[in-house]
């Protein structure tokens, strides 16, 4: 693997002995690959993040680019950020006001011939579509166009791997996922190696080739974004990638292999859940994702609506069963019933998620 995390942990106090950000994270990409780092605030993803820079020291574990060793606990090492060969594009930009677009970009790049130079800056203004923009101010540019220039002057030093926190979080929703998918198609071009933290799904969703969720300091899971969603490795990542509920289940041993009993009835497709005896007495907790729910007029079971919220296409729909359970569901925006009514609803689960029962 080209960038190697082994059981990297991160303490701030005196002497790095105090409370850990990071505990004991480990995650790999291979050249080329983009990979982010996602969770609530405080979680750690940061730290994590400039513990790869070379900007906090390590408590525990290692840290290889390329096979080389950067940052080691056990021996001491810790190879200075200057030194390693990585790239930095931060939240704020961090742009030259004085510096006209083209001299922030080379503003790394005095080492080279002013040729030279020139030649990369162009080649980086072209890359990230501002060619036109060489000449102005960066307060002439709009937050997204500053965004790409940042990106540039970061690329512009041709680095191992390339670092961004939170890049797009000043930006609005509908600009930030663009965006995101923009600078993918960028760093894919160039084959770039580059490790995001971001709080935002959908941008995750949008740049990533692996995602990493944290909390309190701990990689929960490392996985491209289908494996999260569908086969979320602990509760937390069930609760904290998109919209889903946990219902009471049990495992059943059925002629055709076992099954899923919920609120909703036997769940059609249970063949990847685990046998019976994997929970005391079966029971469980069943995680059922909002578009795990149809709408169906036909169906037994009926939910009242308790919330919906509008989102173009679909409503999402916070359902009330009779028995009190709660479940969501997506449903298209031209069903558009109203607060309190009852509707008929069905589970269509193509991936059964279970865990231990929680109580209470």
């Amino acid at each position: 693997m080209f960038l190697q995390l082994d059981r990297v942990s991160v303490a701030y106090g005196r002497n790095g002995r105090g409370k850990a950000a990071v505990a004991a994270a480990s995650l790999s990409l291979a050249r080329g690959q983009i990979g982010v780092l996602i969770g609530p605030s405080g979680c750690g993803k940061t730290s994590l993040l400039r513990a790869v820079a070379g900007l906090e020291r390590l408590a525990g574990g290692a840290v290889r680019l390329a096979g080389e060793l950067l940052s080691d606990a056990a021996s001491g090492l810790h190879r200075p950020p200057e030194n390693r060969g990585i790239g930095m594009v931060f939240q704020d930009y961090a742009l030259f006001p004085h510096l006209s677009v083209a001299d922030n970009i080379g503003f790394g790049l005095a080492h080279l011939p002013r040729a030279e130079r020139e030649a990369r800056v162009a080649e980086m203004l072209d890359l990230v579509g501002l060619g036109h923009a060489a000449k102005r101010a960066p307060h002439q540019l709009s937050g997204g166009q500053q965004q790409r220039i940042a990106l540039a002057r970061a690329l512009a030093r041709r680095p191992r791997l390339l670092l961004l926190d939170e890049p797009f979080s000043s930006l609005d929703v509908d600009l930030r996922e663009r965006l995101a998918q923009d600078v993918r198609a960028i760093l894919k071009q160039i084959d770039a190696t580059a490790l995001f933290v971001t709080h935002d799904q959908l941008e995750a969703f949008a740049i990533g080739d692996l995602i990493g969720v944290m909390q309190h300091g701990r990689l929960e899971q490392w996985d491209d974004a289908y494996a999260l969603y569908h086969r979320p490795a602990s509760r937390f990542v069930a609760q904290f990638i998109g919209h889903g509920v946990f219902a009471p289940g049990r495992i059943v041993d059925m002629p055709g292999g076992p099954r899923v009993r919920t609120p909703l009835g036997d769940l059609d497709d249970a063949g990847e859940c685990p046998l019976p005896d994997a929970y005391p007495g079966g029971e469980c907790d069943v995680l059922l994702r909002a578009d795990d729910i149809v709408h169906d007029d036909e169906a037994p079971v009926k939910a009242c609506i308790e919330r919906k919220a509008f989102r173009g296409s679909e409503f999402l729909y916070t359902l009330r069963l009779a028995s009190g359970e709660q479940v969501l569901a997506h449903v298209p925006s031209h069903h558009d019933h109203q607060l309190g009514e009852w509707i008929g609803i069905r589970p269509q689960v193509e991936h059964v998620v279970t865990f231990p029962r929680e109580s209470s």
